[in-house]
């Protein structure tokens, strides 16, 4: 059979969408109504009332389809960027651009991600997930039944990046599959994009997955290509693994540092980070991890999507603020001379961290 026909294409990305949208905020509605009746407990695994997050793994092929069709980021020749859809870029130069980002997101075992969920759904901009997208495994199955009904109905504006438990799966597939070209090339998963006057840069630290991450790999020598390509005055890039952590459970990683130092010579501004399922914001930091006001790199972990909390231990040098017991997003707005950040509580929580800069 030939190649459908450019209405043809338009007309079959316009039903998937709409049966994404459609059902996902049906769905989304009588979530929110029961957790409002039985309470957060009945919600949790083993508990849940019949008819939520029981979605056919079909839905994974519509999600792949409809992101096919809205004109996403391609992986591939460096020289090259993708642009991000027109509706989440203003004019250059008239106003900020919103970046709302997490890691670490859906479980069926919790709730915490309708949590997060809910708080997208009042927000415009552009949504970045930071790794470990679908507990446990990242198979297709909990893509469709556990991040799908949440998230899911956010894809159109998403730009995501891999995780460890998305590789739980063979060839990180049920994350290539659900998210289509919007992840890049599969079995690479790195590619930018323009936002505003700020270029973003997503990368994947599984190293071992993608032929490593240290200075001449594959995807370091694409780095410094991309950057050289595109000398923006302001440059954020995001991945799933902390070059630095003060938190106990995984910690910094050194397998990261070949893309830190790309980064910080070619004069970026910020890196957003999961893994560890906290929050917590440091100083501008050199490839040591001292704190460099005038070059260094401001990092955010962002690994409150929803999954569970994770401790903190002593601090790292550069930890400003940190956060282990809140979920919820860092909002970005994202400006033609820097950024202001803002951490997100979802409904009913008390922390909160804000603050600005100017790009290098």
């Amino acid at each position: 059979m030939g190649r459908p026909s450019r209405v043809k294409r338009w007309t079959l990305g316009i039903a998937a969408g709409l049966v994404l949208v459609g059902v996902g905020g049906h769905r989304s509605a009588r979530r929110r109504n029961v957790q409002s009746q039985l309470g957060e407990a009945a919600v949790r695994k083993g508990r849940r009332p019949v008819g939520t997050r029981r979605w056919p793994a079909v839905t994974v092929v519509l999600a792949a389809l409809a992101a096919a069709c809205t004109g996403t980021p391609q992986a591939g020749d460096p020289s090259t960027s993708a642009t991000a859809p027109s509706t989440a870029s203003p004019a250059t130069g008239q106003r900020s651009t919103t970046l709302l980002a997490a890691g670490d997101i859906a479980s069926c075992a919790s709730d915490g991600d309708e949590q997060t969920a809910a708080l997208l759904d009042t927000l415009p901009g552009t949504v970045l997930t930071l790794g470990d997208t679908a507990y446990d495994d990242g198979s297709p199955d909990q893509f469709a039944r556990c991040y799908l009904p949440s998230w899911g109905r956010f894809l159109d504006r998403t730009y995501p990046v891999p995780g460890n438990h998305d590789y739980h799966s063979a060839g990180a597939n049920g994350y290539y599959g659900f998210f289509g070209p919007r992840a890049g090339q599969r079995g690479k998963g790195w590619y930018s994009f323009d936002l505003g006057r700020w270029h973003l840069v997503a990368l994947n630290s599984n190293c071992d997955e993608v032929g490593g991450c240290e200075p001449g790999s594959e995807q370091e020598r694409w780095l410094r290509a991309d950057l050289a390509a595109h000398p923006a005055r302001c440059t954020l890039a995001f991945w799933h693994h902390p070059r630095f952590s003060s938190g106990t459970t995984h910690g910094s990683d050194p397998a990261v540092g070949g893309l830190w130092t790309a980064l910080y010579q070619a004069g970026a501004e910020v890196v957003l980070v999961g893994h560890e399922h906290n929050y917590e914001r440091f100083a501008p930091l050199d490839p040591l991890g001292r704190v460099d006001p005038a070059r260094g790199v401001r990092e955010f972990v962002v690994g409150t999507g929803g999954k569970s909390h994770y401790p903190f231990g002593s601090p790292l040098a550069g930890s400003e603020v940190r956060n282990s017991d809140s979920f919820g997003l860092l909002q970005l707005r994202l400006r033609p001379t820097g950024y202001r950040w803002r951490f997100l509580p979802a409904p009913g929580g008390p922390f909160q961290d804000s603050g600005s800069a100017s790009c290098h």
